[in-house]
């Protein structure tokens, strides 16, 4: 992933600090009250990296092959395979076979980039609809989906957002991410969003990217986070980040928070494999749960080594 990405050399110079709680994201939490369950899904966006090979894959690993050796290291997946091309019911079903050896395996499509990027959610009722047509067939294996809006989708669009977003079938969970600046310049824009959301029970991802800290909103409009963390390469920063995040997801976990989906993302997506499994195990140490953390093949080595 490129979003957000910054020079090596100014790294040092970025406040990485995760702000504060929103009173709207506090509100949210303290109306869901205690969970009585708490769920965490902590995964990659793509199973399909050679780069893996050796590392977490087994040497010699075929492509064919990527999403069999892929769910035995995580327990779900970022789709983006689902934004560049609307699949059938018959090629997810094979993956949704693939990944029957995972209990617990989660798949979370991206809508497709017909519908936000090209339609701009205009006239994309029949890409929707065969959209859903696919992923449904993942059955019992499919978790929540995530619509991305592009760079230049502003808030000049919040009619059409909001006309989209009233249609969407409602029994499954659906995530938005922002990305055009102005959604979080005024306060007024970001309420209107952020309201629109929870009234349709709508959730919202977070992006963790080292250049865009508007992004790090910090607004849950339901008691469920999507994160999307933006390493680099295994700098020191990119650990302190992550510990800070399972801070606060073990805060808004005593407050209310139902589920976590973390994503991680690297530049250079060989180092995903290595961070993600830090995660996990400082998630499963602070909040006492029993995340699989990844296998690997060969000892970790990272770019800062």
């Amino acid at each position: 992933m490129e979003f957000g990405r910054v020079p090596e050399h100014e790294l040092p110079t970025v406040d990485f600090t995760l702000p504060p709680d929103t009173g709207f994201t506090l509100q949210t939490l303290l109306e869901a009250g205690k969970a009585s369950s708490f769920e965490v899904h902590v995964g990659c966006a793509k199973w399909g990296r050679k780069e893996w090979v050796g590392q977490i894959y087994p040497p010699k690993t075929k492509d064919a092959n990527f999403l069999d050796e892929y769910v035995k290291h995580f327990n779900c997946i970022e789709l983006n395979a689902t934004f560049y091309q609307v699949y059938g019911p018959d090629t997810i079903g094979k993956w949704k076979e693939k990944a029957a050896a995972n209990p617990d395996f989660k798949f979370c499509p991206k809508f497709s980039q017909s519908i936000s990027h090209i339609r701009r959610l205009k006239n994309a009722e029949d890409i929707t609809t065969s959209f859903y047509e696919g992923i449904t067939a993942f059955g019992e294996k499919l978790g929540p989906l995530f619509l991305q809006l592009s760079d230049n989708f502003t808030p000049k669009s919040l009619p059409e957002l909001t006309a989209y977003l009233e249609h969407l079938p409602t029994d499954i969970p659906v995530y938005v991410e922002l990305r055009h600046k102005n959604w979080f310049a005024e306060p007024d824009t970001r309420d209107a969003v952020f309201n629109l959301f929870k009234r349709l029970h709508i959730g919202s991802v977070i992006t963790d990217a080292t250049g865009r800290r508007d992004c790090v909103h910090m607004m849950l409009p339901t008691p469920n986070a999507f994160i999307r963390f933006v390493g680099n390469g295994l700098h020191p920063t990119d650990y302190a980040r992550c510990d800070e995040w399972i801070d606060r997801i073990a805060q808004w976990r005593d407050k209310g928070l139902q589920t976590v989906w973390f994503f991680m993302h690297q530049h250079d997506e060989r180092y995903s494999p290595q961070l993600s499994d830090y995660v996990i195990e400082n998630l499963n140490a602070r909040l006492g749960l029993s995340i699989k953390r990844p296998q690997f093949i060969e000892t970790k080595k990272g770019l800062f080594d």
